[in-house]
């Protein structure tokens, strides 16, 4: 399926020129926006998973734009394209949600990079996954579990935060009952094309009861020892160190958050490293028969200005359903 792009610019030629600087090998739909109010009108017709916007427009500038998508909670990742290389635009740009700033003329070498930097082909794959994978959960529902993890999860980017001392970038949780063939598709998607090392570690408590995978690209480590102050050689065992230290964190506080608002205590077993700069594939192979049907909640953490990217998989038991269902029942209760 492909990935939707849609290009907003007053100029034809800029339109063009930014449509043919894409990778060749990015399996993409464009459309195009002529001005603000045009790309207003087509954020919310197409839908776009992807959004390139230039900044001087006439009847609606690309501040405007971004101020209208917050307003309108119109949530698309965002890059600006644009010939204004002031130091302020590029940072009020980043404070209106654009995840990135492109100076113009854009080269595709440079456009490359940014699409890679950020992930944004990956983003897109799980944006579309989460869409249509898995069984579709009541909106009340899936609302509480959002909530109810997006609490927790801030709880654990806070910590995060104070230890790496960086601002931590945290989503809107995607949440989904899944079935093996599913939540494999889901698994891999989240990085198909790089070395990751995993970590998971089992919770059981008053009838609920999974597991919590957290998966690191290993192009993170690097960035994260020197957040860390490590100066000294990266090697297997101090990435294992560095990885069992996030997932200790990440994990252990997001448990902690969830136990406390659902009134029920956590009993966490020890990690389970499942390997070290292997495939996403490879690292859940001997997991899949333990992964049935599930309540799968995923996170992906990111860190501003910093290549680090992990994502954390909460898995429920089909088991655990009922008891999660009560649970919920029980806050939705007026």
């Amino acid at each position: 399926m492909s990935t939707s792009v849609l290009i907003c610019d007053d100029s034809k030629l800029a339109r063009r020129q930014l449509a043919r600087s894409l990778p060749d090998d990015w399996d993409i739909k464009v459309e195009f926006a002529q001005d603000g109010v045009d790309c207003i009108k087509q954020l919310k017709i197409i839908e776009p998973e992807i959004l390139f916007l230039d900044l001087n427009m006439p009847e609606m500038d690309g501040y405007e734009v971004l101020m209208a998508m917050k307003e309108q909670g119109l949530n698309i990742l965002t890059v600006v394209v644009s010939g204004d290389i002031q130091p302020n635009a590029h940072q009020r740009v980043l404070e209106l949600g654009a995840i990135d700033f492109i100076q113009k003329p854009c080269s595709a070498e440079k456009l490359a990079d940014i699409i890679e930097h950020h992930g944004i082909k990956d983003k897109a794959m799980r944006e579309r996954l989460a869409h249509s994978l898995g069984e579709q959960v009541d909106p009340d529902v899936r609302d509480i579990y959002q909530e109810l993890t997006n609490v927790a999860m801030g709880q654990a980017g806070d910590l995060l935060a104070r230890l790496l001392n960086v601002f931590v970038e945290l989503p809107i949780p995607n949440v989904n009952i899944l079935e093996v063939n599913e939540l494999d598709m889901a698994l891999q998607s989240i990085d198909n094309n790089a070395a990751t090392s995993g970590v998971c570690q089992g919770f059981i408590g008053g009838g609920v009861s999974g597991e919590a995978l957290l998966l690191l690209n290993d192009s993170s480590f690097k960035e994260i020892a020197s957040l860390m102050n490590y100066d000294g050689e990266l090697n297997d065992k101090v990435e294992l160190e560095l990885l069992m230290d996030i997932s200790n964190i990440l994990i252990g506080s997001i448990l902690t958050g969830l136990s406390k608002q659902l009134d029920m205590p956590f009993s966490q077993g020890h990690p389970i490293v499942l390997g070290q700069h292997r495939d996403v594939s490879d690292l859940v192979k001997s997991n899949k028969s333990r992964w049935q049907r599930t309540l799968a909640i995923e996170i992906s953490y990111g860190i501003e200005n910093h290549d680090i990217n992990c994502d954390l998989m909460l898995l429920f038991t089909e088991d655990s359903l009922k008891t999660l269902k009560y649970k919920v029942a029980y806050l939705l209760e007026d």
